[in-house]
């Protein structure tokens, strides 16, 4: 075995450089004899973190090559092994510390890199007790016992291992995690825990029993505030905050956390706040608790999952075939802790809004263009506005700037030609996304966007996208719909880019079909719109007679007789828009005359007291009453009824649409509507009303008086 950097410690980070440009060699297959023992021991704590920084990537590169080059996952774990198990058992086994200390770290940082070879090397036989021997041949280096407290907090975190660990293990990580003497060990020491007990705790939980902790959570977390509140120590923060991370998932421990103003000011000191600053580099982020820190954000105003009754369904099946070993046993997932409604996850989310948690979130952002600080971000920010008392803090703490950069992040194609590619996302790369629509939801596109109209452009795409891409869930395309219409209403440039999306229109045409009142409405409410805004949607709509505008109008006239008063006021708006065009008027006349329907769902807009409904209503299951009506829907249902009457062309046609408006009561209604004009002369109804009557006059329909 060669000896622990064999040149001097200045020339680490340019042996480390030039390794890095060698695994970009397609010719590169392995570390030279000089190599290796630089890359072992580069993550010794005597190392700088710029030095850690760049042995991580060149151990990540190696590895990723390996597994890049292997014919299936279990052949690229054997080529990591081969390539790192003999020197890493061998240093841990050594009797020279440095060596010892050397193989610890470096294993520990193959856990963060590619774990299944670091496991694969920690279940061989000897190997725990080689790394507990290490305790006893050097009970009072300090760095021996912190670089044992970190690698067995890597390895607490894999079912496989954490199986070998025993009571022996536990007591030892307790014993050095209540010691007072070495805040950074203690740091080190209680992460491991933290982690051990959470693994054991599923691990019991999946097994149908229960496992005894020996520290409470509410101690533990006690334990990390104060390292964290003290502060004096870089290495034990980062330690007290990832330990922090894992502990914040509990309820107790949220409250406990966000009632505690002092800690909360320590916590989001950590995220640089310097205005205009670069991104963090790698080394500095590596050395920094960030991460940690904005998921301890995130975990505190998180709400429970939103579960649709089918999953619901699935979730108590799952905890159903969970049976515990003991009849009366209660499983821990079964009870809703009180501390995790909704009320107390929103006045946490007020506390911290308060101590400064959004600048915290929009500053990490600006500090480093990680992907995984960044989606946390998204998450913290979308559960923040669940409360609507917050979305303006939001927008004035620069929220919806920082959820612009995380998309640009996460949503934008990897290469300019791949605009059109669908990217491999799921429902969490979306909750940024979902965050800035219902921030576009509920204020004007100009506070969010800015005045800039290239940036509502931007929005276009991420919205869309979540509204078509299979993974989002049905929420977030509700929330994709609403932000689009909004936006559709800006200009018509806008409105044009939305009807252009790239498979937007056929899942909007789907949506208004369904079931769901809320997805129907929204559907229905883009499309407005759309009509209103774009063209193209216009007369594909009906606007210009074509195969499929008869039966895209009739949908628009079904929806004008569901039971649900905004998809009615939605679906009249954009035949009021769509009757403007003489080829949607014959459209209509035709289906007037095929279905006998259509003048008195219109009839039915004005006054549903006076038209009757259409025939096979009742058949259908529905009141024979008529469906409640408003004053928007008056409005658009004379309109509707004077375009129809004006756009017919055909004398034929014309004569029969008069008769039949009599016969179902529609001049009855258009009469009672200029009457209750009297007193308001300058209503918008009274002139289409009018008009309209006179047309039904000059085709022989006697009005009454």
């Amino acid at each position: 075995m060669t000896t622990v950097t064999p040149r001097g410690p200045d020339a680490v980070p340019d042996i480390l450089d030039d390794v890095l440009r060698k695994t970009q060699d397609a010719l590169w297959t392995a570390f030279s004899p000089d190599e290796l023992p630089v890359v072992l021991a580069a993550f010794m704590p005597s190392q700088p973190v710029t030095v850690h920084s760049k042995a991580y990537i060149v151990l990540s590169a190696y590895c990723q090559r390996r597994r890049a080059e292997a014919s299936s996952p279990e052949a690229g774990t054997q080529a990591i092994c081969k390539t790192f198990e003999t020197d890493v058992v061998a240093r841990i086994a050594d009797t020279d510390n440095l060596e010892v200390l050397a193989g610890l770290t470096f294993f520990a940082a193959l856990f963060d890199v590619d774990h299944l070879s670091a496991s694969s090397i920690f279940l061989r036989d000897g190997v725990l007790e080689s790394i507990m021997d290490a305790l006893d041949l050097f009970p009072t280096l300090r760095h021996i016992d912190i670089a044992v407290s970190h690698l067995l907090a890597r390895v607490a975190g894999h079912k496989t291992c954490r199986a070998l660990l025993g009571e022996d293990h536990h007591k030892w990580l307790e014993w050095k995690s209540r010691q007072t003497d070495d805040p950074e060990l203690r740091a080190a020491a209680a992460v491991a825990m933290v982690k051990l007990a959470r693994g054991s705790s599923v691990d019991a939980t999946e097994a149908g029993g229960s496992v005894d902790q020996p520290m409470e959570d509410a101690e533990l977390a006690t334990l990390m505030k104060g390292l964290v509140v003290d502060g004096r120590q870089t290495s034990s923060v980062v330690d007290a905050v990832e330990g922090l991370a894992y502990l914040s998932t509990t309820p107790s421990v949220k409250e406990m956390l966000s009632k505690d103003p002092v800690f909360l000011s320590k916590l989001f000191a950590f995220v640089p706040r310097r205005k205009g600053a670069s991104a963090l580099s790698l080394e500095d982020v590596a050395g920094s608790p960030l991460y940690g820190t904005v998921v301890v954000i995130g975990n505190l105003c998180a709400y429970r999952p939103r579960l649709s009754p089918e999953e619901a369904q699935i979730a108590k099946l799952r905890r159903m075939a969970k049976t515990p070993k003991n009849p009366g046993q209660i499983q821990p997932e079964d009870r809703e802790d009180p501390l995790d409604d909704d009320e107390h996850v929103k006045e946490r989310g007020r506390k911290i809004v308060t101590a400064g948690a959004l600048e915290a979130l929009t500053s990490a952002v600006r500090a480093t263009d990680s992907r995984a600080v960044r989606l946390v971000v998204g998450k913290a920010i979308l559960s923040l506005i669940e409360d609507k008392e917050n979305r303006g803090k939001v927008l004035q703490a620069g929220g919806a700037k920082a959820l612009i950069t995380i998309i640009q992040n996460v949503v934008s194609p990897s290469k300019p030609t791949d605009t059109n590619t669908v990217p491999q996302l799921d429902a969490t790369d979306f909750e940024p996304v979902q965050a800035l629509a219902k921030l576009a939801i509920t204020a004007s596109p100009v506070q969010v966007f800015g005045p800039n109209e290239g940036a509502i452009h931007d929005a276009i795409r991420p919205f869309s996208l979540m509204l078509t891409h299979p993974n989002a869930n049905l929420l977030q395309r509700f929330e994709a719909m609403m932000a689009l219409t909004n936006l559709a209403s800006q200009s018509p440039e806008a409105a044009s880019r939305i009807a252009r999306a790239d498979g937007l229109m056929n899942k909007v045409e789907m949506l208004m079909l369904e079931d769901h009142t809320l997805i129907r409405r929204a559907s229905t409410e883009l499309l407005c719109n759309l009509v209103a805004g774009c063209e193209e949607i216009f007369d594909k709509w009906g606007g210009t007679k074509n195969s499929s505008s008869k039966s895209k109008l009739q949908v628009l006239i079904a929806l004008c007789d569901v039971d649900d008063m905004p998809t009615r006021l939605a679906s009249s708006g954009a035949l009021a828009t769509l009757t403007a065009s003489s080829d949607a008027c014959q459209s209509l006349a035709e289906l007037q005359n095929e279905r006998h329907r259509i003048l008195s769902i219109l009839g039915q807009l004005i006054d549903p007291a006076v038209v009757a409904r259409p025939l096979g209503d009742e058949e259908d299951g529905e009141q024979e009453e008529g469906l409640p009506t408003d004053p928007g829907l008056v409005h658009r249902g004379i309109v509707c009824v004077r375009n129809l009457f004006y756009g017919i062309e055909n004398k034929a046609a014309q004569m029969e649409i008069a008769s039949e408006s009599n016969h179902v009561g529609l001049v009855h209604a258009l009469v009672l509507a200029v009457k209750g004009c009297a007193q308001n002369t300058g209503s918008p109804i009274l002139r289409p009303a009018a008009e309209s009557l006179k047309w039904l006059l000059e085709h022989g329909v006697e009005i009454p008086v």
